[in-house]
């Protein structure tokens, strides 16, 4: 089972003049992501930022997960689980070169634990290690008022550095979501 919950932002422009710090223009979201079975991945990730002009915003992010995975031997015994929790964050800015569509860039920097349990030895073993690694994500995106301040988004990221300890592993990352700005 997988359920995914991506907040997207859309934001029709005031045209009256607003000096100094507007309520109006924050964004708060991120995303909630599980996954449960031989693969197990829990993700709480939370952003926040100001949509400073129609056409730049900016925030910071928390990345946090834990997860784990299972593989089993010729007999269907398990033969090894691996865990690891996920633990950082960064900062995110965003273009807006049209009202709709966003170019997005995201660094950040993860401290990442990992645990392997191999059963198949006699007694069992178990391995850790701690590291950090950094990301930087960049991508571009679409979001849609489907009413007020309620939009839908969708975006498509890669991670450039291309760390091999990388959490996104030199795969695409989509999200996919709806939501309310606040």
């Amino acid at each position: 089972m997988t359920t995914q919950v991506v907040v997207a932002q859309y934001y029709k422009t005031d045209t009256s003049a607003h000096t100094g710090f507007d309520r109006s223009r924050l964004i708060l979201g991120g995303s909630l992501g599980m996954v449960f079975g031989d693969y197990t991945n829990v993700d709480v990730s939370p952003l926040v930022g100001y949509r400073f002009n129609d056409y730049i915003a900016a925030g910071v992010n928390v990345n946090a997960q834990y997860g784990q995975f299972k593989s089993y031997d010729g007999y269907g015994n398990t033969a090894q689980r691996d865990k690891y929790t996920i633990f950082g964050g960064g900062i995110w800015g965003r273009v807006y070169p049209v009202p709709m569509l966003f170019v997005h860039i995201q660094p950040e920097y993860n401290v990442i634990s990992q645990k392997s349990t191999v059963y198949y030895t006699d007694p069992k073993r178990d391995f850790s290690t701690n590291y950090s690694v950094p990301s930087l994500l960049i991508g571009a995106g679409y979001t849609q008022s489907v009413g007020g301040r309620v939009g839908v988004g969708i975006s498509l990221m890669y991670d450039v550095i291309q760390d091999n300890r990388s959490p996104y592993r030199n795969n695409l990352i989509y999200r996919v979501g709806a939501g309310i700005g606040f």
